[in-house]
């Protein structure tokens, strides 16, 4: 089977690389760039500088600060309105997940038009759409080299997974110096969801030779930096390693997949508004245990590049979960109750947040498919623990 591969067209990565914004924009002949980001960044000044080397390379940017954390079609409106006033010709997404993703919907919204559930999956959209530049400020997402973008419906609170060439950043910045502010619980999220993301691209139905190589490494450099940059967040070695390596991650599932821990957490993220990070940390260990049976030496080698040793392929599978398990009690992730969320809601969105699920088409990708039995299951296990 041919493996179909897409990255960025190039990438600058090293500390201090946001500084080459205005020599990027120059290399694409971009003129009116949009700076797409959240209200935090422009609080910081943060965002006033990257629209300062802009005007300095000689080209008109302008600024839109209304991203939302998990981005829904209501938020977006005003973003098309403000690509279109611009009249911008590339969208740059400067932040964390939310801000790219909402860059990338107006790239294709602000050209083509339409709602966004008109390009969720299965659909895949490879039509017209702006440019795309993304520059990251956590190392997790990895959105920053994917095909993907997720938005939420605001009339169903519907979780929808968009993805298509036209999602795909022609160019990334990856730059350490962006991510050393990150506190602790945002780095714990973000690093686990870098981590989810380099798994499940490894034991993906459609993993493949060059998704397999990025997620090795990934998984690799994780379990050697996570708790160092969660520990000591002015360690600049460790939180290099986890830039370069949710970089990595998001090339492996953009070129593979994600699953079962993708497909249940975003509904969680849709009803309870918890951030995608923290609920792929709140169900990793219970999917990957409900998951090891159907490819126990996939799991197994992911475990070894995690450094957990064991006599036999089956024991080494479930040494992964167990690594999964104290990494959570170590990084101090909550569970559903423990972070503050109605058991009678949750039991009564179970049933909806499974359907959800499936429709993402994400579990599909799963080494075991699951049933919506099997993901209601997986939803009442993990509420507690």
């Amino acid at each position: 089977m041919t493996a179909q591969i897409a990255l960025p067209r190039f990438a600058r990565i090293g500390a201090g690389a946001v500084n080459d914004i205005g020599e990027v924009v120059a290399q694409l002949g971009v003129r009116r760039p949009l700076l797409v980001t959240d209200a935090y960044l422009v609080s910081t000044g943060a965002a006033e500088r990257i629209l300062q080397v802009l005007r300095d390379a000689g080209v008109e940017p302008s600024l839109f600060d209304g991203t939302v954390p998990d981005p829904t079609t209501d938020s977006l409106k005003a973003g098309v309105e403000a690509v279109q006033a611009h009249r911008a010709d590339a969208v740059i997404g400067f932040g964390g997940g939310s801000p790219m993703d909402t860059a990338k919907a107006l790239a294709v919204l602000g050209t083509q038009g339409g709602q966004m559930r008109d390009y969720k999956a299965p659909q895949t959209y490879s039509g017209p759409a702006l440019p795309i530049i993304a520059i990251p400020t956590t190392a997790g997402s990895g959105s920053e080299v994917t095909q993907f973008t997720v938005i939420s419906d605001s009339d169903n609170d519907e979780k929808m997974l968009c993805p298509g060439l036209s999602f795909l950043p022609i160019a990334s910045i990856i730059d350490v110096e962006l991510t050393l502010s990150m506190p602790p619980r945002l780095t714990a999220d973000t690093g686990i969801d870098a981590l989810t993301h380099a798994i499940e691209a490894y034991v993906s139905r459609k993993a493949n030779a060059f998704s397999d190589g990025l997620a090795l490494a990934a998984i690799t450099a994780i379990g050697r930096s996570l708790r160092t940059a969660y520990h000591d967040g002015a360690d600049r070695a460790a939180r290099e390693t986890m830039m370069v390596a949710a970089t990595q991650a998001g090339m492996a599932f953009s070129n593979s997949s994600v699953a079962l821990v993708h497909g249940m957490s975003r509904p969680i993220g849709a009803h309870f508004h918890v951030a995608h990070g923290l609920s792929n940390a709140m169900l990793f260990p219970a999917v990957t245990a409900y998951s090891i049976d159907g490819a126990p030496e996939r799991y197994a080698a992911a475990a070894a590049a995690l450094g957990v040793s064991a006599d036999t392929t089956t024991a080494q599978a479930q040494g992964l979960v167990d690594y999964l398990r104290a990494l959570r009690e170590e990084l101090d992730v909550p569970t559903p109750q423990t972070y503050g969320i109605d058991r009678a809601r949750w039991d009564e969105l179970v049933p909806l947040m499974a359907q959800q699920a499936l429709a993402s088409g994400s579990p599909d990708n799963n080494p075991v498919v699951p049933s919506a039995a099997d993901i209601e299951q997986i939803y009442a296990e993990i509420y507690a623990r």
